[in-house]
């Protein structure tokens, strides 16, 4: 978990919720169109090949109905208090194993009839759902709205390793990589609170993180500039800050403008 917690961006939960259908629809057309040679092929997530992968993505936003379907938690009943969206990237780090197990229990015999089953339950389940009704996340009980935003992260940066495998150009809803943005940056300023330096994720994003002297005025001395997809790879691990400095993708002025130590946020 973070250290201190900061807080939480306000986000439009209309919006995150047509980003999150959208860009599940890119990834539905994207994997209607793969071969079943393509489909085996290997992908950067371990032994995933791209078939787990795709399942994985349905499995992502089909949690959301089912989810709303079962009855909804008290917040710190069974020893779990709710949920925080700022705690959940923190709360992700050792489920691997466990989402591993879930994925390959998938039947993607029919990824096409799985894709429209989920879109379909998908719209309904959230049709008519209020924004502070509680869902039974593993981590403790979370509002849909933030969950929400968090399947957002769970597309962007899938659909990033689904380009990845397959060569492909599935695009980003610009609403759904913004929101993933947004939440990535501020977890990070959530894990090392101050105001030394400044992080620029342009159109997206601008936080301050790590202890020192708060700037206040004119340019800063401490400033990190990066894309959001390089971002995005950098806090969950798919690339390293050294790797993308030298590709010159990352722009970072200052002696303490090196946040190495501080990445990835998720695994």
């Amino acid at each position: 978990m973070p250290p201190a917690k900061k807080r939480t961006r306000r986000y439009d939960s209309a919006r995150t919720r047509a980003a999150v259908l959208a860009q599940f629809g890119h990834v539905r057309e994207a994997v209607d169109a793969l071969t079943p040679e393509q489909l085996d092929g290997p992908t950067r997530l371990g032994e995933w090949t791209v078939r787990d992968l795709a399942a994985h993505l349905a499995w992502t936003v089909d949690s959301v109905p089912r989810l709303l379907a079962e009855p909804e938690p008290v917040a710190g009943g069974a020893g779990k208090d709710r949920t925080a969206l700022l705690d959940w990237p923190f709360a992700t780090v050792g489920a691997a194993a466990r989402i591993d197990e879930q994925t390959r229990g998938i039947d993607t015999v029919d990824l096409p009839g799985l894709y429209a089953r989920v879109a379909e339950e998908y719209e309904r389940a959230t049709a008519d759902a209020p924004d502070e009704r509680l869902l039974a996340v593993r981590f403790g009980p979370m509002t849909l709205a933030d969950f929400l935003v968090t399947r957002t992260v769970e597309l962007v940066v899938h659909t990033d390793d689904l380009n990845a495998a397959t060569g492909g150009a599935v695009p980003f809803d610009r609403q759904a990589l913004a929101a993933c943005t947004r939440l990535l940056a501020d977890a990070l300023a959530a894990k090392a609170p101050g105001g030394a330096v400044e992080v620029r994720v342009p159109p997206f994003a601008v936080v301050q993180c790590v202890e020192g002297p708060r700037h206040t005025r004119g340019t800063p001395p401490n400033v990190v500039e990066t894309d959001p997809l390089t971002w995005i790879r950098l806090a969950t691990g798919r690339t390293r800050w050294a790797t993308e400095r030298d590709a010159a993708r990352i722009s970072a002025s200052g002696e303490r403008a090196d946040l190495a130590e501080l990445l990835p946020l998720m695994g």
